[in-house]
């Protein structure tokens, strides 16, 4: 039980958690998120364990706070009907749906039986009302980097060119409600053994999801692991695309010294990726189809049909449906790959995503350029003129424009010493060009313009230009600000803002 703070060995790091606060009181909850704010966690704050539940089946969270005793269905005072306490329940889903997160219990009722029924439960830690909000601050961040420490050791072996972070479903950002959506279909569709087209523009993370499809399948969990195998339809040439799909035997054509088997057959038992299969020329279109009827594959300069088992993950950034009015794509091949679709939205409808996924790439790449050195800090309005724009390139662009900023940055470091920061300046040119016009009259807030200035014209300022980015549209505004909307709504009095 926690009554005393004390100093985390990595106190000094730049973490920023996604913290799920469970309260029914409002103002309890207000008072632990802005506490939890300074440090710059981004906190949810739900009043009910269905809420709560609901959160945990869509969202994607390090640390849920949860108090112990709550109305919950089904019972009284707090005693949900299975002589439970709420909270319990709470951290009995947490440990359901998101495994990796971490669980700190808030009493008043603080005993022996309770504090032993937590324990067994899973609980990171316990902490009694009324709260020490500085130990409180330190117990949070300390269990958030037990879980950034878990994710890093586990990302070890995956691929630079995943966007793996400790976001609580197969690496996937997701906290505006666009990707909840995509995630509750992805878990919904994953256990069977339908084909998945995932659509969306170039550089969203079509791969990501159709990986995240295929662990979370019957594929994906087999004993030994069921290959996910990946091939780019518009990356090859006709004849080289049927060779990779089908493989072919020894003689086949000039300098085929051996066979060799295509991916049909290698995915076998697993999951087979075709990105841009609307690029696929239509005379393999038909021959793909025929191994979809099948289930057969016959290899370039063979006649002899080879069984086959794949689970099929197509993505494309085209129309297909417009291509298959046009005449340029198979009705029958697209309604056969179409089992269920995934259409991911490009990142300039999901503006909210955007700081999160800067800050999770800054300490990706910082890593990677300078291992041993605390994660680059960023400015407020850096992280702003990043959410503005539109980022045509989508995910893959801002990844790009966020490493180009980290290793000046780093490079600035090393020759001046000090921390390091990332600031406006940072951000490639051709990036700020595009920016929308700094707000009439006033200076831009960046790091060496802030000297000076009151904290209250710089969150006036804040949520103005935010307000302006999101076209009024207050919920989206409090995401980006990272804070409730009662509390933006508080500050929009306060200020006279409207």
């Amino acid at each position: 039980m926690t009554e005393s703070g004390g100093h985390s060995a990595e106190s000094g790091r730049d973490l920023r958690a996604q913290v799920l606060i469970v309260d029914d009181e409002p103002e309890h909850a207000d008072v632990m998120a802005d506490a939890l704010r300074k440090p710059g966690h981004v906190c949810t704050i739900v009043n009910s364990v269905a809420a709560a539940i609901d959160e945990l089946r869509g969202g994607a969270f390090d640390v849920i706070v949860t108090d112990l005793r709550m109305p919950s269905s089904g019972g009284a005072n707090g005693v949900s009907a299975d002589g439970g306490d709420a909270g319990l329940r709470v951290l009995e889903n947490v440990k359901k749906l998101q495994p990796n997160a971490e669980t700190i219990m808030v009493t008043a009722h603080g005993d022996v039986a309770t504090a032993r029924a937590a324990f067994k439960h899973g609980v990171y830690d316990f902490i009694e009302k009324p709260l020490d909000l500085s130990v409180f601050r330190e117990l949070v961040t300390r269990a958030g980097e037990t879980v950034l420490l878990r994710h890093e050791s586990e990302r070890s072996g995956l691929g630079s060119g995943e966007l793996v972070q400790h976001e609580g479903f197969e690496g996937i950002i997701a906290g505006s409600e666009a990707m909840r959506r995509i995630l509750r279909t992805v878990k919904t569709i994953a256990p069977s053994n339908l084909p998945v087209l995932v659509t969306g523009e170039s550089g969203t993370g079509k791969e990501l999801i159709a990986r995240a499809i295929h662990r979370n399948g019957p594929r994906g969990q087999v004993k030994g692991g069921g290959r996910f195998v990946a091939l780019n339809c518009a990356a090859e040439a006709e004849s080289l695309l049927e060779d990779q799909l089908f493989g072919h035997v020894k003689g086949a054509f000039t300098n085929a010294e051996r066979e060799r088997e295509g991916v049909f057959e290698y995915a076998s038992g697993g999951t087979l990726f075709l990105d841009e299969i609307g690029d696929m020329p239509l005379k393999m279109q038909a021959k793909l189809l025929r191994v979809l009827e099948t289930g057969e594959v016959v290899r370039l300069g063979s006649n002899e049909p080879r069984k086959t088992d794949v689970r099929l993950v197509s993505a494309t950034n085209r129309d297909l449906s417009k291509m298959v009015a046009e005449g340029s794509f198979r009705g029958d091949l697209y309604f056969r790959i179409n089992g269920a679709t995934v259409g991911i939205p490009p990142l300039r409808e999901r503006r909210e995503d955007i700081p999160r996924i800067v800050r999770h790439a800054i300490a990706r790449f910082a890593e990677q350029f300078n291992k041993g050195v605390p994660t680059p800090d960023i400015t407020d309005a850096a992280v702003m003129r990043l959410t503005s724009c539109d980022w045509p390139g989508n995910v893959r662009q801002l990844l790009n424009v966020v490493q180009n900023m980290v290793v000046t940055a780093v490079g600035e470091g090393g020759a001046l010493g000090g921390p390091v920061v990332l600031d406006v300046k940072h951000i490639p040119d051709s990036v700020r060009s595009d920016d929308a016009p700094e707000g009439e009259g006033e200076a831009p807030v960046s790091g060496g313009g802030l000297a000076g200035t009151s904290l209250e014209q710089i969150e006036k300022r804040a949520i103005r230009e935010t307000l302006r980015l999101t076209a009024g549209n207050r919920e989206q505004a409090a995401k980006l600000l990272g804070i409730g909307e009662r509390t933006l709504y508080r500050k929009l009095r306060e200020y006279g803002l409207r």
